[in-house]
């Protein structure tokens, strides 16, 4: 009885309930973090409303401005409004990554989920799969796919989605592997459930927290993966304005640095967010 009491004191005490509030708290950096995604966002749904300049079109006379209260990226080398470039190009970066994500996710996670679950020949077949695509780079994968689909960004999006299977299929394998295991599975099976009834009510649920946040970090991935294949020339052609073409153009004018540094900061700070809100969701999901 009194080994029940302390117990109960254990884990209402003071310290217990205040390490509770504390994982609770949002730090500001992920508060931040989340700032930059919905601007972000926005700026992919509804460009227009953050800037009435043309994407297309500029005027030559005004072609390489600094940043100014007018155009606040500066212009570009006709004189296009680089802000306004980059705004317009988010639907295409960010949708892409989105894409490439949705890919690696749904594959990855149905091969990982298919290994892990059923085991036997069917663990061996796909794990040989997922062998053959971890001993590939992931650029290089990226690369060979979307020179045989063609130069256009939702190739680069399926590419990159590919060459990111292998990584969910393992980490999806494992979590499945580990709930499987649990004391409730086994006892779920031995009072008569289905498989499927385990595989959906047990195992799912247990299962989804690690892959979902391995998404998260992954759409910080493919957001530059997408953006180094834009930049090498395998992305959408001019006049498009994804974050990578801006910086390829940006590059060749050195008088000009805010070609470059005005995506480049874009790039960097999406990619920042998205990788400290899924450090934030690992944690949360320990805790």
């Amino acid at each position: 009885m009194s080994a029940d009491l302390t117990t109960v004191r254990v884990t209402t005490s003071p310290a217990v309930r205040a390490g509770n509030r504390r994982s609770a708290v949002v730090p500001p950096t992920v508060l931040l973090s989340f700032a930059v995604l919905v601007v972000v966002l926005l700026w992919s749904l509804a460009p227009g409303l953050f800037t009435g300049q043309s994407a297309v079109t500029g005027d030559t006379a005004t072609k390489l401005q600094a940043p100014s209260a007018a155009h606040w990226f500066g212009t570009d080398y006709l004189g296009r409004d680089l802000y306004a470039r980059v705004v317009h190009g988010t639907a295409s970066s960010v949708t892409s990554a989105l894409v490439a994500v949705a890919i690696g996710l749904v594959v990855g996670g149905l091969i990982g989920l298919a290994s892990g679950f059923l085991r036997g020949w069917v663990d061996v077949l796909l794990g040989r799969v997922v062998d053959v695509l971890l001993a590939i780079p992931g650029f290089l994968l990226a690369v060979v796919i979307v020179s045989s689909l063609g130069f256009h960004t939702i190739n680069a999006a399926v590419a990159t989605g590919i060459s990111a299977v292998a990584a969910f299929a393992r980490l999806a394998r494992a979590e499945t592997l580990k709930a499987r295991g649990s004391t409730f599975v086994e006892a779920s099976s031995l009072v008569g459930g289905s498989g499927a009834h385990a595989l959906f009510r047990h195992v799912l649920p247990n299962a989804y927290r690690s892959v979902l946040a391995l998404a998260v970090l992954n759409l910080g991935t493919s957001i530059l993966v997408i953006a180094s294949l834009a930049f090498l020339g395998y992305g959408d052609a001019p006049p498009a304005s994804d974050w990578g073409l801006l910086v390829a153009s940006g590059k060749t004018y050195p008088t000009a640095p805010w070609l470059v540094d005005a995506p480049a900061i874009v790039i960097v700070l999406t990619v920042l967010s998205v990788n400290r809100i899924s450090r934030w969701l690992r944690k949360a999901g320990r805790s």
